[in-house]
């Protein structure tokens, strides 16, 4: 059984404001559980409809489907529901490669960003402030168990830029190919919001301007998804990382 002030709490994580008065989120199904738990994420509660979720089974609390469903914020419920702290996030390593965010605001398109910097082996994702929360349920569950091996910082950017002197890469329309670009191990690489671009505030701050050039015949193809255009830049770019 679940009482209805616990339905309450766990609908209320919906909301960020609830989620950082809380420090709790809410991720669904066995899968990303698993994941968040080998990560050491602290569990606040789980709730299944099976008494264990995978192999683990300490303190599992059994719904049926209808209990689920009440907590859930799926339109298909999955089997298992889990509230976890929300942790510290590590320190940012500023002798590697690191991907920024400018307000992108589709939680889709972060829980895709989140999972290509795990895929291209990104350690450190930089959102500003005006992004999307990475704790959102929906972001939480587009990022697939991402979320447990990327650190996320949501901080001012444009101080982060000036403070650590980054060299900054900017993903534009026009710009240098990325066919053409050398390859780039430090620094980070700049993405904006998915209808503006990155801001006036941040391209003064860019020093190298890179772009994907289309193919197409009419070239009237307005822009790329923001994700989609992550994932030919880190594709590439990791390419020339293997090249001899």
């Amino acid at each position: 059984m679940i009482s209805n002030s616990q339905i309450k709490i766990i609908k209320s994580l919906r909301q960020k404001k609830y989620r950082l008065q809380h420090n709790q989120f809410v991720a669904e199904g066995d899968k990303t559980i698993i994941e968040l738990i080998n990560a050491s994420y602290k569990i606040v509660s789980l709730y299944s409809i099976n008494s264990t979720i995978g192999s683990y089974e300490n303190g599992v609390n059994k719904l049926t489907q209808v209990e689920l469903s009440k907590i859930s914020n799926l339109s298909n419920p999955k089997n298992s529901l889990g509230i976890f702290e929300i942790p510290e996030t590590p320190k940012i390593d500023f002798d590697k490669l690191i991907v920024g965010l400018d307000n992108v605001s589709d939680p889709g398109n972060l829980g895709t960003i989140i999972r290509l910097c795990d895929w291209f082996g990104i350690k450190d994702l930089i959102c500003s402030l005006d992004s999307v929360d990475c704790y959102n349920p929906k972001v939480v569950q587009a990022s697939m168990g991402s979320l447990s091996r990327v650190n996320i910082n949501y901080m001012d950017i444009e101080n982060i830029i000036v403070k650590n002197n980054i060299t900054v890469y900017g993903t534009y329309m026009k710009g240098n190919s990325i066919y053409e670009e050398a390859l780039i191990q430090k620094g980070i690489v700049l993405f904006g919001n998915e209808a503006n671009g990155i801001s006036l505030k941040l391209t003064k701050l860019i020093n190298h301007r890179i772009s994907i050039p289309r193919f197409g015949n009419l070239q009237k193809t307005e822009s790329l998804n923001v994700a989609n255009a992550m994932a030919i830049v880190l594709s590439d770019n990791s390419r020339k990382s293997i090249e001899k």
